[in-house]
């Protein structure tokens, strides 16, 4: 499409996440968390390298024991995505994952007890490069809050982070992303909004338990498209009741959305009605499935009549015009040819991966060219 719109991004301390830069002006990252028993260690490495082959920059393992972060140091072996370890409480299990070879640690000062013990996973990651992320969660806020507010508010998720910031802050590390996660969209969206001017640090965005597939990619799709629009928001996860694979695909789907990063390709389909002159969503159907490899970013439209079809075909890398007695194939903005109906998705699927071959050549080229 040629119609660009550019979202001034909030500007925010750049940290590393292993080999992956958030914040700043690095890309928007995209993670999930495994859900796999962390000490089936198989297992675990099986659903890693699904979601990085979807696409995840960062994936976070939960290590609820020390016999987990054993296990978590073998998954560490096997894969090269950064990982980022959910730690509650124990510092100890802090102290040993950052030996074996963590790439953040997702830990709550305030929740690990003395203050020797908050200075000891302090100097550890500082010794270990590694950031920390704090993470306020709307259903586990501190009783006095609880007390105070009582009820959850976005006051009261800021008032919480601010307290575990001032304890990292007196220790002078900066090294560390914020989440103030709530599973209603307008307190999470509130919370981010008002912590987005206090401190310099990157945002971790997501609405916590979302729910369903469905329900749970509107909902986060709704409030992190609200943060995002505004530019607030170095990171994000979509949590859902489904596979984390899917958490990803909609984690690209919501910033391709909004233009800010793409991956794979952008399909322009219409809902079809009594004027198409093939099946759009069957046609649609066998078109992701087939091409769900497909990571290099295509503009693709599929619309069922000529009434739209033409002038979405023209601004698309390959576009898909109904027509009778056959229907247009429009590849760069330009008429390629006729189509019959039984022969639409293996046409179409054969001319998208040529324009990714080709793109992918031309990239090829720029990168050699230095």
């Amino acid at each position: 499409m040629k119609f660009q719109h550019t979202i001034p991004r909030r500007v925010s301390r750049k940290i590393k996440v292993g080999n992956v830069e958030v914040g700043g002006d690095a890309p928007i990252t995209v993670q999930t968390m495994t859900n796999t028993e962390t000490c089936d260690v198989a297992a675990t490495v099986a659903q890693i390298n699904d979601v990085v082959e979807a696409g995840a920059d960062l994936v976070r393992v939960s290590v609820p024991s020390m016999e987990a972060a054993e296990a978590f140091g073998k998954i560490r072996q096997q894969v090269s995505v950064p990982l980022i370890a959910d730690i509650h409480f124990d510092y100890k299990i802090a102290l040993r994952v950052a030996e074996l070879g963590v790439d953040c640690l997702r830990i709550n000062p305030g929740n690990i007890g003395r203050d020797d013990r908050v200075r000891a996973v302090v100097q550890s990651a500082r010794d270990h490069g590694i950031p920390i992320r704090i993470g306020v969660n709307a259903g586990s806020l501190e009783k006095d809050l609880q007390r105070k507010y009582g009820e959850p508010t976005p006051e009261a998720l800021v008032e919480s982070a601010m307290r575990h910031i001032d304890i990292l802050d007196a220790l002078d590390f900066q090294d560390y992303k914020v989440s103030l996660k709530a599973s209603d969209v307008h307190m999470a969206v509130g919370a981010y909004r008002a912590i987005a001017g206090q401190i310099e640090q990157p945002l971790h965005l997501g609405i916590t338990e979302a729910g369903g597939f469905r329900s749970g990619a509107v909902k986060s799709a709704i409030g992190l498209g609200m943060l995002l629009n505004e530019g607030i928001g170095d990171t994000l996860r979509v949590s859902l009741a489904a596979d984390p694979v899917q958490e990803v695909k909609v984690g690209f789907d919501i910033l391709r959305s909004l233009g800010i990063r793409s991956r794979g390709i952008n399909f322009i389909a219409c809902p079809s009605c009594s004027r198409q002159n093939f099946d759009v969503i069957k046609t649609m159907n066998q078109l992701e499935e087939r091409l769900e490899d497909v990571s290099t970013r295509l503009d693709v439209a599929v619309i069922g009549c000529i009434v739209n079809g033409p002038g979405e075909a023209k601004e698309v890398d390959v576009g898909l015009t109904g027509a009778s007695p056959a229907n247009m194939l429009y590849l760069g903005g330009d008429k390629a040819g006729k189509v019959k109906n039984e022969d639409l998705v293996d046409t179409l699927e054969r001319e998208i991966r040529q324009k990714v071959a080709e793109k992918q050549a031309a990239d090829a080229q720029v990168i050699a060219k230095g």
